[in-house]
């Protein structure tokens, strides 16, 4: 199951893992590797760019910037940059955030389980199609699985 950035499961033995995915948005600049820690929006009706602090999601229109890229960022001629005030540290999750990610580990939890890694689940023989009559046979086959 996948709740905002954080996959959580539950092992073959039937324990529950949590894997936080995603997390750490990157910076959009090609070939930077840095963090991202500011979101950068244009609008270009009023001929602005917007800088400001990292959004909760990330947008298709808007662009995620390290610190080196967000400080250093310029606009064409006639352009306004508007900067708007950038916290000193990242936001601590709150108690909704803890409740939401409990609920889901509670969920993943209450689901069976699924077979481990290399296992194959079971199920029932494959059954061929029943023939219809006018229809052309293509060249893939439905079989059985052997017994």
């Amino acid at each position: 199951m996948a709740w905002a950035g954080v996959n959580v499961g539950k092992t073959a033995g039937g324990g529950v893992f949590c894997v936080f995915v995603g997390a750490i948005r990157q910076c959009s600049r090609s070939a930077c590797r840095q963090s991202a820690v500011a979101t950068l929006t244009y609008v270009y009706a009023d001929s602005t760019a917007v800088l400001g602090p990292l959004a909760t999601y990330a947008e298709p229109h808007c662009y995620d910037l390290c610190a080196q890229h967000a400080g250093s960022l310029t606009v064409p001629r006639g352009w306004e940059v508007l900067r708007l005030a950038m916290p000193s540290q990242p936001p601590q999750p709150g108690p909704d955030d803890l409740l939401a990610l409990a609920d889901a580990v509670r969920e993943a939890a209450s689901r069976p389980a699924s077979p481990a890694p290399g296992q194959r689940a079971a199920h029932s023989a494959l059954e061929a199609p029943a023939a219809t009559e006018g229809t052309r046979r293509g060249h893939l086959r439905v079989l059985r699985e052997p017994s």
